[in-house]
């Protein structure tokens, strides 16, 4: 005689159908989301290493924020300090174009339009703020609007409002770059001449419009050694921001590829295989019907079919 009983049998069949279906949805999630899991939780030992590695993605995508924000500074700024290095080259072309011809006419013209050159590149912004006035980068870097101002000035001083703290940003662990730089000590040397000429062209040996005198080349001369040591100084400090510029692209390249070697580690641990994750989706439904099957089976089943 066969033993029937219903309870047990319903129990077991229940329970094994609650185990397809939680495989399943396992299954289920892991082809939608092409993840093994959604939180930490779900991958168990794995989530201290996941934590880590993603802590030091972020770290990283920090210091690459930053140090892209400093690189595209670093080109404005190239930008201006180049503008100011024409200024200074215009400066020295008008005056040696004047001693060549021995004459002054539309010298100061010349000087006027290089000047506000110089100002210009002085004076740029970069995303709303001023490039080279400092931790003040709402204020105006050099007020003089001509070069009757610069010369009316009291003192040279006086034309700059720029503080004394320059931008230094951490674009890596240990790696810090003063990036920035001050209208004061980028204009002083040629404004400092321009404020000597126009000064000289308004005193009793000006003015410089018409043939020079001896004393105006003598004068003219002398500001043309000034020039040079001025040109020499803003040089020098387009290389060292160019050089900035360079290490800074090196500093974002190798970043980059910290983030893409990270990722890739992240991935390892976290993506699903997905053959594996269809086969087992597809196996949990061939084992959910089957248990449904079952339990149909069972409901049909009675201890009056074996009752005669």
């Amino acid at each position: 005689m066969n033993r029937v009983a219903t309870f047990g049998n319903y129990q077991s069949a229940l329970l094994n159908l609650m185990n397809t279906q939680a495989a399943g949805q396992n299954a289920q999630n892991r082809v939608s989301t092409q993840k093994n899991a959604t939180d930490l939780v779900g991958f168990g030992r794995q989530s201290e290493t996941l934590t880590a590695l993603k802590g030091s993605s972020s770290r990283i995508q920090g210091f690459l924020d930053t140090a892209k924000t400093v690189s595209d500074r670093l080109v404005t700024q190239d930008l201006a300090m180049n503008r100011v290095g024409d200024g200074v080259d215009g400066i020295r072309a008008a005056l040696g174009n004047a001693m060549a011809m021995d004459s002054g006419v539309s010298l100061m013209t010349e000087l006027e339009a290089q000047f506000q050159s110089i100002r210009g590149g002085l004076n740029m912004k970069h995303q709303g703020n001023y490039l080279f006035s400092g931790s003040a980068t709402t204020t105006l870097p050099m007020t003089a609007g001509s070069l009757a101002e610069l010369a009316a000035a009291p003192a040279l001083g006086g034309v700059f409002q720029n503080d004394s703290l320059k931008a230094v940003s951490r674009i890596a662990e240990g790696t810090t770059l003063q990036t920035g730089v001050l209208a004061e000590d980028l204009g002083t040397d040629v404004l400092s001449v321009l404020r000597d000429i126009q000064a000289y062209a308004t005193g009793p040996n000006g003015p410089l419009d018409g043939k020079l005198t001896e004393d105006q080349k003598t004068f003219i001369s002398a500001q043309l050694t000034r020039l040079e040591t001025a040109s020499k100084a803003v040089t020098e400090k387009t290389a060292i921001t160019g050089s900035m510029a360079n290490q800074v692209d090196t500093v974002i390249a190798n970043h980059k590829s910290q983030l893409e070697s990270l990722k890739a580690l992240v991935a390892d641990r976290t993506d699903a295989d997905m053959l594996k994750a269809v086969s087992d989706l597809e196996l949990s439904q061939i084992a959910i019907q089957a248990s449904a099957q079952v339990i149909s089976q069972l409901r049909q089943s009675s201890l009056l079919n074996y009752l005669s």
